[in-house]
């Protein structure tokens, strides 16, 4: 069966996961701020020693293509592209936040779920799915407030989850409104969704891919010395 290793650097946590045939093997995560740089190469190798398979058995990598970190992207598309270019395997694109609503697709048919990714304050990154993780909606910067989502939580309950979803609960208060904790891009998620595109030969192109940051990158003032 086709190996598919996959990479997630969208959030805080950074991860890989190795999946046969859309089985998942094995997967490695270190949730440490600021880790993707050092740490991402190094859980590559990690993840190779640990199911004895070799690079050179793989047949795609998947990367999440965001929206979350702008540099976390940047780092996980890097090495992706570098593992594809030096193996020459495909590159499959998973976006983060569909891999998060496959994940809980079929947990309630009557209810919309909503991943959201922290993007500072009060301010998210999210996307709304059907209970099928069709999505039915763009993928949006959202300010959270009182009425955010207040029409469609009017007509049946929404599932919001991910890093961005624990600061919403106080503040989206309405009866239908249903918060699942624990839940974060994860390389397992990708892979899941990974397994899809490659059975449908859905490659990105190698050398024009970047990543899907919905936000253009701002660059913080230095600080003055005195």
């Amino acid at each position: 069966m086709a190996l598919i290793l996959s990479i997630e650097t969208s959030a805080s946590a950074c991860s890989v996961a190795l999946h046969s045939g859309g089985q998942l093997l094995h997967e490695i995560e270190v949730a440490e701020q600021q880790a993707h740089a050092a740490r991402l190469a190094v859980l590559v190798q990690q993840m190779f020693k640990a199911t004895s398979i070799s690079a050179k058995e793989l047949a795609a990598i998947a990367v999440s293509s965001g929206p979350g970190s702008y540099t976390g992207l940047r780092i996980g598309t890097s090495v992706a592209k570098g593992l594809c270019m030096g193996l020459e395997i495909p590159l499959i694109s998973v976006e983060t936040l569909t891999a998060m609503a496959y994940h809980l697709s079929g947990a309630d048919q009557s209810a919309f779920l909503c991943p959201m990714i922290d993007a500072r304050r009060m301010e998210v990154y999210a996307q709304m799915f059907d209970g099928n993780a069709n999505a039915v909606s763009a993928t949006e910067a959202i300010i959270i407030d009182k009425d955010s989502f207040h029409e469609l939580l009017e007509r049946q309950p929404v599932l919001f989850f991910g890093d961005g979803a624990g600061k919403c609960k106080d503040v989206i208060r309405h009866r239908n409104a249903q918060f699942v904790d624990g839940l974060y891009p994860k390389a397992s998620f990708v892979g899941a969704v990974a397994w899809q595109h490659f059975q449908n030969r859905n490659f990105a192109d190698l050398v024009a891919f970047t990543p899907f940051y919905l936000k253009e990158f701002v660059a913080k003032k230095a600080q003055p010395v005195f």
